[in-house]
């Protein structure tokens, strides 16, 4: 079953955080990351419906593809998400229900065939620190036992005549064969040919078991042939990396192409550095692909930080970002949000405005599932920028149709802490007041904003203004009724006598009922 179909079972805010958890090998602290985001706007959130969703027996064709059976909906997602699923729920299980993790661990140690090795392992160690039945299991396999037993005992005694070989070379896979490590034998190998190619700018003489721990590792190396010498190179010497981390920033990098793109004299690109134009053919290449991205392509966007925001627009237009299909925005904004150090305010704005307001303002039904993963996600990381770049305009517009104020509303439940809720409250006070934007003026003021007196004033002159123009709707009565309820406190006699002027025109069915909660409001 497709991971995205998965998705729907869950809610926006456990949809976006279970979508960070698939970001591979980071899965789990981009998780951390964003599930502390929904908690610094909603204290007391916990994961309790989301984890026993993913415990919900499913339906899916048995492993000989004739047969129907049923499995946990975890079980169902890849490996590599199950294993940051786990990995984060290490890291934050004292905030969710005890049986729910359990529940879930049980679920995953579940299935026809053995589990994953590295998702048993990181079971029985959450069992260890929740205390549970089952944390005394070993981490290891037998079979990974005997063959670490095998690996002590071949380091013990690595010596060995000339035709064996010895150390690391016998333990990884044992004699290398000879027509591996001689062309003479007319072997087609193409990996040694590119090392010595490499190697040979290096002066020091090395033995043949060097030489063969050399082979040994570029035959392992996740590096294809197309790769460069240089890149080669430095996985040969993978000895000096401090960590696994380096390892794959460098081998990851793309060499810069030979050739410049040539310009037309006083086209808009003179005004890009050198690095940012020399990229733009591979940043269309990647963004024309339709196969899966990888680190490179982040590599790639790493420009985005050589360029000041007028510069940054004038990249956009050159790559016609606002012209994106919505299918290729969650991998462009994934690759957005891997980049490190963050964008700038001015830089993630210009990025926002030109990929998404278009999208946004033109709406004229739903959006798409991958128009509101984009929006979620960069709204997630880049509240400010987001609205600065996106919500205010759309508010400044009068275009706030239903499919609008629909999008909105998921970003001020799940994305927006209540600072920038505040933030974009001002901002509806000051735009031209529709349907649509009442609704994401309640959706505002059902969060229990902190206003200060000023700020409710100015708000109260805007409903008693709008009045005569929303006599019967139903969305302005139920605003109405939510301000004399939940913001009665911040009433004074001069907002009593305002809100009484608005009630008085009201036509709807609440008029009685807004009535007798505005005179339930007493002053000290």
């Amino acid at each position: 079953m497709d991971t995205n179909t998965l998705l729907l079972r869950f809610d926006g805010r456990s949809r976006l955080l279970l979508r960070s958890l698939l970001s591979g090998a980071t899965g789990a602290r981009r998780g951390l990351w964003v599930f502390q985001r929904q908690r610094r706007s909603d204290p007391d959130r916990c994961l309790h419906t989301c984890l026993e969703t993913l415990c919900q027996q499913e339906i899916c064709l048995n492993s000989d593809a004739e047969t129907l059976t049923t499995k946990p909906l975890v079980c169902l997602f890849p490996v590599a998400f199950q294993r940051s699923l786990v990995s984060f729920l290490h890291l934050t299980h004292p905030l969710h229900p005890r049986t729910s993790v359990l529940h879930l661990l049980d679920c995953l140690s579940q299935g026809e065939h053995a589990p994953n090795p590295w998702v048993s392992a990181l079971v029985v160690q959450l069992r260890r620190d929740l205390g549970a039945p089952g944390g005394k299991e070993p981490l290891i396999t037998p079979q990974c036992r005997e063959r670490l037993r095998g690996l002590c005992e071949r380091l013990r005694d690595s010596g060995g005549g000339d035709d064996k070989a010895t150390g690391w070379a016998l333990c990884l896979g044992g004699p290398i064969e000879p027509q591996l490590s001689s062309s003479s034998q007319g072997g087609l190998d193409v990996v040694p040919k590119r090392k010595s190619s490499c190697v040979d700018l290096d002066s020091e003489p090395e033995d043949d078991a060097g030489q063969q721990r050399k082979r040994m590792r570029i035959s392992l190396s996740p590096v294809d042939t197309e790769r460069s010498c240089s890149s080669m190179e430095y996985v040969v010497g993978t000895e000096g990396l401090k960590d696994e981390m380096e390892t794959d920033r460098v081998v990851g990098v793309i060499p810069e192409p030979a050739v410049e793109p040539q310009q037309a004299a006083g086209s808009p690109s003179d005004a890009l550095p050198e690095n940012v134009k020399a990229s733009i053919p591979q940043i269309k290449e990647i963004l024309e692909s339709e196969m899966e991205w990888d680190q490179n392509s982040v590599d790639i966007f790493k420009v985005l930080n050589d360029c000041d925001p007028s510069q940054v627009e004038i990249l956009c237009r050159m790559l016609s970002l606002s012209e994106m299909p919505e299918q290729t925005l969650p991998q462009l904004c994934s690759c957005l949000l891997e980049l490190s150090p963050d964008l700038s305010h001015g830089t993630a704005a210009t990025l926002i405005k030109s990929l998404l307001l278009g999208k946004v303002l033109s709406l004229s039904e739903p959006a798409s599932r991958c128009l509101v993963t984009a929006v979620t996600s960069l709204c997630s990381r880049y509240p400010r920028p987001t609205c600065h770049a996106l919500i205010g305009p759309v508010l400044e517009e009068g275009q706030t149709g239903s499919a609008q104020a629909e999008l909105l509303n998921r970003l001020i439940e799940d994305c927006l802490d209540p600072h920038y809720r505040l933030l974009v409250f001002q901002m509806t006070i000051k735009g031209i007041w529709c349907e649509g934007l009442l609704s994401v003026i309640h959706a505002l003021l059902d969060k229990k904003l902190e206003l200060n007196e000023e700020l409710f004033t100015l708000f109260t002159d805007q409903l008693s203004s709008q009045a005569p123009h929303f006599t019967k709707s139903m969305k302005y009565a139920k605003m109405m009724l939510t301000v004399l309820t939940k913001y009665n406190t911040h009433v004074t006699v001069a907002h009593k006598h305002t809100l009484s002027c608005c009630l008085s025109s009201n036509e709807t069915f609440l008029k009685k009922s807004l009535q007798a909660a505005l005179k339930r409001i007493k002053h000290s």
